[in-house]
């Protein structure tokens, strides 16, 4: 890809989110060459961008903020539709619990039937620009899901490696989709160990949790539509429900980027950020509590960190 090529986009370049060290933009990149810790891509937010130019009201995906999403060219997009999910009004759970208004983000209704959509549909359709053949990701279910459906929309090889316990639709959908799924006897940590052992070479695009600067990126646009359906007024309190912790990381980057793009009142509060992990698997809580993984905590809240510092990223998948 040429840097000079004209694009709809404002990308400027990736930078490491420990030190802000650049790393070209127009080559494929997994985690910093400085730190080895996860790549954040920025924009060139100097020039005025008005809401009006640069939504694209027309369209009905995540792929509407154009202009603040990092593809280059739009022949190099792989989309299925993601993206701009209903908010649905919770009136009774509210009543219940005395809160003046509860509001539900239906994620449910992407192509693959969960938020993991969005990251991979951004992640393969830079894969796909920048010259990728395939890629490869350790996953509990729906990642492995979304993943293959769309290297299968963009033409390209997919390689998922899921415990051998993963409920059977999540198989059959990656197989559906003809992905290579490789069962493992374990965990999601297993697979992450089965996934750098079997891609040491770097054949393939690992596009696990914070390995690659994309996920990220698709993953932000639930920020941008909360923001636009609540007629760019945010909530008091987001509950998240996370895996790896990149939605919540991504949602934050969107209200940091609207702060900046002057697109959110100047005096605009951030809401707190709670994110929520089952018991029984835990790893974002863990890290970021210094406890051993597995502990049970249900709920943590959480104010995330203004970027680019360093993230509290949960091991195995985002460590160093």
């Amino acid at each position: 890809m040429n840097p000079t090529t004209e694009t709809l986009t404002r990308l400027h370049e990736l930078e490491c989110s420990e030190c802000g060290q650049p790393h070209s933009a127009h080559q494929l990149q997994l985690v910093s060459e400085c730190h080895q810790m996860p790549l954040v891509a920025t924009y060139d937010l100097r020039e005025r961008l008005s809401r009006a130019a640069a939504i694209n009201l027309a369209d009905g995906s995540m792929w509407r903020y154009r202009a603040l999403l990092p593809l280059l060219d739009n022949q190099n997009k792989v989309s299925l539709g993601e993206g701009f999910t209903p908010l649905l009004q919770l009136p009774s759970l509210g009543g219940r619990y005395e809160l003046a208004s509860l509001l539900l983000k239906d994620e449910g209704q992407n192509p693959t039937g969960s938020f993991k959509a969005r990251g991979l549909s951004m992640a393969i359709s830079k894969a796909k620009e920048l010259g990728a053949t395939g890629c490869i990701i350790p996953t509990a279910g729906n990642a492995g899901v979304a993943l293959a459906a769309y290297c299968a929309r963009a033409g390209l090889r997919a390689v998922v490696a899921m415990p051998r316990h993963t409920p059977k639709a999540f198989k059959e959908a990656c197989y559906w989709y003809g992905a290579e799924v490789q069962l493992i006897d374990g965990l999601i940590n297993d697979c992450a160990a089965w996934v750098r052992q079997r891609n040491a070479d770097g054949q393939l695009l690992d596009v696990s949790t914070l390995k690659e600067p994309y996920r990220l990126e698709g993953k932000k646009t639930m920020g941008y539509e909360l923001a636009e359906q609540l007629n760019w007024q945010l909530p008091d309190v987001l509950l998240y429900p996370a895996g790896g912790g990149t939605g919540l990381i991504g949602i934050w980057k969107a209200f940091r980027e609207m702060q900046q793009l002057g697109w959110l009142a100047p005096d605009a509060k951030l809401p707190r950020m709670v994110a929520v992990q089952a018991a029984a698997c835990q790893p974002l809580v863990a890290t970021y509590t210094g406890r051993p993984a597995g502990r049970p905590t249900a709920m943590l809240t959480w104010a995330a960190p203004p970027l680019p510092t360093a993230w509290p990223c949960p091991a195995p998948w985002a460590s160093r």
